[in-house]
Parts: C-alpha cells; sequence; structure tokens
C-alpha cells in the first residue's frame, strides 16, 4: 500500500519550508468576538520536496488551516493566535501588498471544486496567463504561451486548443489540470492542495495525484494535501497530520501511522478502510457518534464522546502531548507521560 517514492526522505531539507505554530482560528458570532474557535492549537511543518497530508472527517479544521496560511479566511473569520512561518517570516506579520505577491508566485492552492474556482466567462488559457502577468513582468502574447506550456506539462491533451476553450466545455479531470497548471505556473515553492480529487472517477483520481506527486519533485517544492482519503495518503504522502475537531491528535510518517495507528481516533479511521477488513468480514467498521458542534468548549479531549477507550475522570483534563519514537507524536491521555502523571 505505500508508495516506494516516499523512501527517498533524505533528499528533503531539514529546515521547515512552511512552519504552523499553535494556530487558533475564530469566528465571531454576532457581538461575540471570542467566539468558538474552529481550529484550535493546530501545529504542523511542511519541508522542500515532501508531502504532508492533513486528515479527518468534514469541519476538522483541514481547509480553514490551509486558507488561514494564505490570509484567505472567509469573514467574519480570523486568526486569534499563532504564528505561520514561511522560510522563516511569519506571514500573519506581512503587508498586504507583500502577501499579494506571495500568494499564486510562491505559495499556491487547488481548491476542491474547479467549475466554482474558474472564471466561466474566460478561456482557460486567459485565466492562466493572467496568473502569470500577476506576478511576472511578460506581455500578454508572452503569458498565453506560457499558459500553453503549463498545460502542457500537465499532460493536457492539443493545448494550444484546449488554452482558447471555457472551462464547461472541458471534463472534471480536465478542468483540474487546468487548476494545477494555473497553481504551478509561477513555479511555487509551496502547494496547498485542498480535497484535489474530489468528485473523479478512481482513474482519473490516481491520474491528477500522480501529476502532483511529479510536479513536487520536478520542482522540489513542499506539497500540503488536505483529504479525508486514507487510501490517498498512503499512496502519496511522506507524512501525516491527524485533525479532530480543530486540534492535531496524531502526526506521524505515514508509514508509522499505518503500522502503529496511536490515538483511537486515528485507529478508527483506519479500521474503516475496506481493505483493513479482517476476512470474511461484511459490514464496513465506524466510528459512531458525530464531532462536537463546538469544539472549543469541549474540556480535555475532544474525540471522548466518541471514544471506546475514555477514561472518566481523565479524559476531561488537558490534552497531554507524548513523543512515542522519532517524529510520531500523539495527544492522548492513554499514553505514559499521562498515566504516569495520573499515578503521582
Amino acid at each position: 500500500m505505500m508508495n516506494p517514492s516516499q523512501s527517498g526522505a533524505g533528499t528533503k531539507s531539514e529546515t521547515p519550508l512552511l512552519s504552523v505554530e499553535n494556530l487558533e482560528v475564530r469566528f465571531p458570532a454576532g457581538r461575540d468576538k471570542n467566539a468558538i474557535p474552529v481550529v484550535a492549537g493546530v501545529s504542523l511543518t511542511v519541508r522542500r520536496g515532501e508531502t504532508l497530508g492533513v486528515v479527518g472527517e468534514s469541519g476538522s479544521g483541514k481547509s480553514m488551516t490551509a486558507l488561514s496560511i494564505l490570509r484567505l479566511l472567509p469573514e467574519p473569520g480570523r486568526v486569534a493566535s499563532g504564528r505561520i512561518l514561511f522560510e522563516g517570516e511569519d506571514l500573519l506579520q506581512v503587508p498586504e501588498k507583500a502577501m499579494r505577491g506571495i500568494r499564486g508566485a510562491r505559495i499556491a492552492m487547488i481548491f476542491q471544486d474547479p467549475m466554482t474556482s474558474l472564471n466561466p466567462v474566460f478561456t482557460v488559457g486567459d485565466q492562466i496567463a493572467e496568473a502569470v502577468r500577476l506576478h511576472r513582468n511578460v506581455s500578454r502574447a508572452e503569458a498565453f504561451a506560457e499558459a500553453i506550456e503549463a498545460l502542457r506539462r500537465v499532460r493536457v491533451t492539443q493545448p494550444e486548443r484546449r488554452a482558447r476553450q471555457f472551462p464547461h466545455e472541458l471534463s472534471g479531470g480536465m478542468r483540474q489540470r487546468v487548476m494545477i497548471a494555473m497553481a504551478l505556473a509561477c513555479h511555487p515553492d509551496l502547494l496547498l492542495a485542498d480535497e484535489p480529487t474530489t468528485a473523479l472517477d478512481v482513474t482519473v483520481q490516481a491520474q491528477i495525484l500522480a501529476l502532483i506527486g511529479e510536479m513536487r519533485r520536478e520542482e522540489n517544492m513542499g506539497v500540503m494535501l488536505i483529504t479525508h482519503d486514507l487510501g490517498v495518503v498512503a499512496e502519496t504522502c511522506d507524512r501525516v497530520v491527524v485533525l479532530y475537531a480543530g486540534q492535531v491528535m496524531e502526526s506521524a510518517g505515514v508509514t508509522d501511522l499505518f503500522a502503529h495507528p496511536a490515538h483511537p481516533y486515528s485507529q478508527g479511521l483506519l479500521d474503516s478502510l475496506p481493505e483493513r477488513l479482517p476476512p470474511g468480514t461484511e459490514k464496513l467498521r465506524f466510528i459512531p457518534g458525530q464531532p462536537p458542534a463546538n469544539a472549543g468548549v469541549v474540556t480535555g479531549c475532544p474525540f471522548r464522546p466518541r471514544c471506546p477507550r475514555a477514561m472518566p475522570g481523565v479524559c476531561e483534563r488537558p490534552l497531554p502531548t507524548t513523543q512515542l519514537s522519532d517524529g510520531h507524536v500523539v495527544r492522548c491521555h492513554l499514553y505514559p507521560s499521562a498515566l504516569e502523571e495520573k499515578a503521582s
């Protein structure tokens, strides 16, 4: 199930390209400017040349984390605290004019639905060319030529003709390739991919993921892949962060996480994969219950109401952080540091 290409971790820089530290995102409700956080203390890193998978159920804070990196949170959302370091510079402190130069040029994003991300009244070539001209001093004709070349790089057939077509004239897989071409047109250092294969059939999904991996290797860029699909993570990612209710529950190398999931939530996600069903089992496993509607008001572990191993009187306490091995960290009351504290 693991991708053999993941073994080349030695080529990656040890210094993070991106470092998110204790990020908290809040959406004020009415007059309450300190409403419940939707992202509560998330920390993660992405290095050059690697793919970090960010997984979790809908509402876990995956997309809000990515939008925070680009400072594109929908109103009235705001970053309440934390730092977002890109090559050591805190993006939250960068003036908006400078931030516009970073978006698209140095950090690019592929959104879930290309039909809502692409402008229906302009050709796809014009839209890619506009992204190029926004960040580079080239003529309109030169930018359009670069748009065609970008489409060719992402394996769009007949790129000269496709560049003159409108989004509705292309298939879903082709539109997603256009989005990738647009994101990579300026050769970014970091690519944020938010569910880039949603609503695509399995064959096209595999092609798109392979394409992102190929571009990552060619450009030596970092990739943050947001998904709910652990099968995709297994095939494409080097490391993975598991989010639940806006908090990091576990982070580890992909091989380590799949072989030794530590948090009961991670275990539940993996147990729900069809390929992990015991022989003779007919029904898929699932995690009962729903994530909390207001995670910020839950004391202790937010997974507690759904956890089969919850300990009354213990799991209401603040979540401890335990390093199980090099690069494998879990936030759970089940592990030695927490249990030793209880015993003392």
